[in-house]
């Protein structure tokens, strides 16, 4: 009897993960609350079949507007770091092209938690989150999904996937094509996620918030795949830092700010040697390109977009 309810205390563990509430996914009757297989072969969208049956699905957002994210599920492995990605496939395959819209380090898909709030998989997890679309994108049909990188337990990742709309003044491709490529890692891609630790995005783009949830453990990836999505993002990405608690907009940008033990005092200065001592600082080069600090690196320096600037030197807020 013992042993009996072990296993079944062993299986809800493993079993109780997390499920996309809002966008809607797609196949939510097939959808089970699993990590992607450690080989990466469902990637995308956990494929199964009926992967990308519609069921009533439907997410329409207007360029530019921001959204709501929230999840099903108590079994929230003490958070973690998460995304927002899109791509214009409405059935997405190994080869298609994912553009990250919102990066969430830490604190998701809760905050303030050390391991898990429950057992019950179907529980509305009381943790909102928003996600903005970018508003110089096209407009159309395909997809748009949420990864997590839990913080505690395996090392996994995991997707869902769901039907996307995007209304309003079509943008350019090259907007889109500019954005950084969704992260990827624990999927049999030679790049890693450290246990006990939020992974601070090698490109988390222009809208971030960073919540220190239970710890302020943040900690670049590892691996040498890492590397190259961190070196693989075009010159002219956005990007934007990082935000501790609620999101705010101003305008079409997020003001956002980082929580550290270190005061960072503004230093005017251009790129500057690779090692950095302030995790998730920004080094703003002659208001026109940046750098930041991840994994005790500064990144490759980076050009902004035309008519954007930030303010020179290192600082925990890149805009000023």
């Amino acid at each position: 009897m013992k042993t009996v309810v072990l296993l079944g205390a062993f299986i809800a563990f493993v079993e109780a993960h997390m499920i996309m509430n809002a966008p809607v996914p797609y196949g939510r009757s097939s959808l089970n609350n699993s990590p992607l297989l450690f080989d990466g072969s469902d990637f995308p969208c956990k494929q199964r079949p009926e992967v990308y049956a519609i069921e009533g699905a439907s997410n329409t957002y207007a360029l530019g507007s921001v959204n709501p994210l929230n999840f099903i599920g108590t079994a929230v492995h003490g958070g973690g770091s998460c995304q927002v990605s899109i791509t214009y496939d409405e059935e997405p395959n190994q080869s298609s092209v994912w553009k990250v819209i919102t990066s969430i380090e830490g604190g998701c898909p809760a905050q303030d938690q050390i391991v898990n709030m429950g057992e019950d998989a179907s529980a509305p997890n009381p943790y909102q989150y928003h996600f903005t679309i970018p508003s110089d994108i096209p407009t159309g049909k395909g997809t748009i999904a949420w990864t997590w990188f839990n913080k505690v337990g395996d090392r996994e990742m995991y997707m869902n996937c769901g039907p996307l709309t995007l209304t309003g003044t079509c943008g350019s491709q090259g907007n889109f094509d500019r954005l950084p490529d969704m992260f990827r890692a624990n999927i049999g891609n030679h790049c890693y996620v450290p246990e006990n630790a939020d992974v601070a995005f090698p490109n988390p783009g222009e809208y971030v918030t960073r919540l220190n949830g239970a710890t302020d453990a943040f900690q670049a990836p590892t691996g040498l795949a890492c590397d190259s999505v961190a070196r693989s993002i075009p010159t002219s990405t956005f990007t934007g830092s990082v935000l501790s608690g609620a999101l705010t907009s101003s305008g079409s940008r997020m003001q956002t700010s980082i929580q550290t033990s270190e005061a960072i005092e503004p230093t005017q200065t251009d790129a500057i040697e690779p090692v950095c001592t302030v995790e998730g600082s920004w080094n703003c080069i002659d208001q026109v390109a940046f750098q930041r600090c991840v994994g005790g690196i500064w990144s490759v320096p980076q050009q902004l977009a035309p008519g954007v600037s930030c303010s020179p030197g290192i600082s925990a807020e890149l805009w000023g």
